[in-house]
């Protein structure tokens, strides 16, 4: 076991408050740490891509530097509130949110940053800080929590060979995260190039517009397409379905390894990725009848059509879905790949012409009547072969990816237990792989 000693979190921090800023300084100026980088990041990144006007001063008052864990202050619920991000190097003339909590390390060699970065987001923290959260209209994280908030530490050393293990995990993700994001760049590029310019390879094998390739007057459209393409509906490439949630009185509804059950939620914890296995809820077979769920297979497109409208995903396997989903199974000849982008391409038409008093919605029968451009049924073939080496690709890294995630968070409390030791969780890592 490994020698666990008991602190007192305000004694190895110095907590401090975020800037309280305004619209006008926003976009320009000096690097600024917002609220959804703290929330949506273990580490703060490499580089901080939000801009705030500042003054020096300001500058030195909410400074960021190495050791620092920036903490969500205050948000809706309780779960996403103290969230942590710890920071690994000096961000000249930085500044951060006054929505997030900046603890300051008072010591050296008590806290490791890394392993604090991982520490602080385990299930056991996690728990600990939302059991202490104040929760009025909004959660709200009060400073007097840190005076009697305690950390569990094993001893420095021990600390940095755990907190460098699980960030050689972390970087692997993130290097497949940022290979997926290549390649998204790329496919998309691609499918814009064909379909959205019109220069996908004419009968010789040159770009169709750029070409001179024949572009015809469409009416319903009020613009030039390509000759043999055609003005359609989403309902033309795809089979929309809807989805709903069983009674959840009635335990019996859901089962821990049942039947893949999504909703907005998953898909808001998903983004980055293309493609969905399940979510954090299954249902039963009870749960699927009593609800009316369809099943609906492998390659259809999930669409939030409410709160949030726009979130999207591939179905990896057979699933179902709750009612805030207008999903698209494809047919009549468009694949996966090519409906995935249409779709994708129509989110600010779909949020156009979503309505509702209490949040916005699209139903069923205004996405049916959504008009589209249809790209011929050849050139939709031949993209597909040149877009799913790149769809596998980023599936397999999404899957490794997931793999890695699992890996580690079941390592991290064995680790710091000393239920295990690194050798031991090195070995687990190459079984995996």
């Amino acid at each position: 076991m490994n020698n666990i000693k008991e602190f007192k979190f305000s004694d190895l921090y110095k907590i401090g408050s975020g800037i309280s800023s305004k619209p006008e300084q926003a976009g320009h100026g000096a690097p600024f740490v917002s609220f959804s980088t703290v929330f949506n990041n273990y580490f703060l990144p490499e580089s901080v891509k939000d801009l705030m006007y500042t003054s020096e001063y300001e500058q030195e008052v909410y400074s960021v530097k190495e050791g620092d864990i920036l903490l969500t202050r205050t948000s809706e619920t309780i779960d996403e509130l103290g969230m942590s991000c710890v920071v690994l190097k000096d961000y000249p003339r930085a500044t951060f949110s006054g929505f997030v909590k900046r603890l300051r390390p008072t010591q050296s060699d008590v806290t490791y940053p890394k392993y604090m970065g991982f520490y602080l987001r385990s299930k056991f923290f996690r728990k600990t800080m939302t059991n202490n959260a104040v929760l009025t209209l909004r959660a709200s994280l009060n400073e007097d929590i840190f005076s009697y908030l305690k950390l569990y530490l094993p001893d420095y050393d021990t600390q940095k060979k755990i907190g460098d293990f699980l960030y050689s995990l972390n970087e692997k993700i993130s290097l497949n995260n940022r290979i997926n994001a290549e390649l998204e760049a790329m496919a998309k590029t691609i499918y814009d190039y064909w379909f959205v310019q019109f220069d996908f390879p004419d009968k010789n094998g040159k770009p169709y517009k750029a070409s001179g390739g024949k572009m015809v007057w469409n009416e319903e459209l009020k613009r030039k397409i390509p000759e043999g393409w055609e003005v359609g509906t989403v309902q033309d490439i795809g089979e929309i379905v809807g989805g709903s949630t069983p009674s959840t009185d009635e335990d019996e509804n859901f089962q821990k390894n049942g039947i893949p059950w999504i909703t907005p939620k998953d898909l808001s914890m998903n983004v980055g990725n293309k493609y969905i296995t399940k979510g954090e809820v299954c249902v039963s077979r009870r749960g699927m009848e009593k609800a009316s769920l369809k099943m609906m297979p492998e390659g259809t497109i999930l669409l939030s059509s409410r709160a949030p409208i726009g979130y999207m995903a591939i179905a990896r396997e057979p699933l179902t879905t709750n009612q805030g989903f207008k999903n698209i199974v494809p047919n009549k000849g468009y694949t996966s790949i090519i409906v995935y982008y249409l779709i994708k391409n129509l989110i600010p038409l779909i949020e156009k012409y979503s309505s509702g008093s209490t949040f916005k919605e699209i139903s069923g029968g205004v996405l049916k009547s959504i008009k589209l451009l249809l790209p011929n049924k050849n050139q939709v073939t031949s993209l597909t072969d040149i877009l799913s080496p790149i769809f596998k690709k980023q599936n397999l890294l999404e899957l490794e990816n997931q793999k890695l995630t699992e890996l580690r968070d079941w390592l991290l409390p064995m680790l710091m237990n000393g239920q295990i030791t690194i050798k031991d969780a090195e070995k687990e890592l190459s079984k995996s792989f």
